[in-house]
């Protein structure tokens, strides 16, 4: 009688039948063969004495042939769960056994399915290198992003040189638009007839006016200068105004 299963050679079932007298494990002389003509089989050895080293089972090393066992995901899934998969598979199943070295699976090998192209990317290169640093879900959204950031980036870059200037004019036409007002007092000084104290209550509320200016502490030099060009306008004012009273 011959009893042919699929299991992992450390589970119970198969440990127990290796150690029942009179049970042999039939070993497969062409399994090279089997694993060259289906490609879902692989040729492995179970060593010799890796059951039970002090009973010396099994006595010497024996070919066998093992399946492949896929991990299938719809086509539809989202690369990210993909790849976390892959990577769970990996800590899962990448410790050594009786017929398999560390790290030996999961493999893309032997497969009948076709790769997925992330869990391919994981096989190939390991986990993303932002992942080791950041958690998933941001390390994720950068490795998809980083299309949408270099186009934003490239846009940037043009932006920063841009941005500067329209900020200092922002910044200064508070004060530069005041300018208007106080050259057109200015001028009407030296007119005939000109109405000194009309204008010095005109200069007393532009003042006014700038002193509700509000500026980066980086650019108040400015309205200090206008503050200096308003008393300047005002001496000369009071000045004309006193020499006509002389007059």
């Amino acid at each position: 009688d011959a009893l042919a299963f699929a299991s992992a050679p450390e589970s119970p079932m198969a440990q127990m039948l290796l150690q029942t007298p009179g049970v042999k494990l039939l070993e497969f002389g062409q399994a090279q063969a089997y694993s060259r003509r289906l490609p879902f089989l692989s040729s492995v050895t179970l060593p010799r004495g890796v059951a039970d080293l002090a009973r010396d089972v099994p006595a010497h090393d024996v070919a066998l042939i093992a399946p492949t066992t896929s991990l299938l995901a719809r086509e539809g899934m989202h690369p990210a769960l993909v790849q976390l998969f892959a990577q769970a598979a990996g800590k899962i199943h990448g410790a050594p056994g009786w017929i398999s070295g560390t790290g030996h699976f999961p493999t893309p090998q032997s497969t009948e399915f076709p790769l997925a192209r992330e869990a391919d990317r994981y096989y190939r290169s390991g986990p993303p290198l932002l992942q080791r640093y950041l958690p998933f879900w941001l390390a994720n959204l950068v490795d998809r992003m980083w299309v949408v950031l270099f186009s934003i980036i490239a846009v940037l870059i043009p932006l920063s040189r841009i941005v500067p200037p329209l900020y200092r004019f922002r910044v200064r036409s508070r004060v530069f638009r005041w300018y208007r007002q106080l050259r057109q007092i200015e001028a009407r000084i030296d007119s005939d007839g000109a109405d000194a104290a009309g204008l010095l209550a005109e200069l007393d509320r532009l003042e006014a006016k700038t002193a509700e200016i509000t500026l980066p502490l980086s650019y108040t030099d400015e309205l200090y200068a206008l503050r200096g060009n308003i008393a300047m306008v005002r001496a000369r004012l009071v000045q004309t105004r006193a020499s006509s009273a002389v007059d």
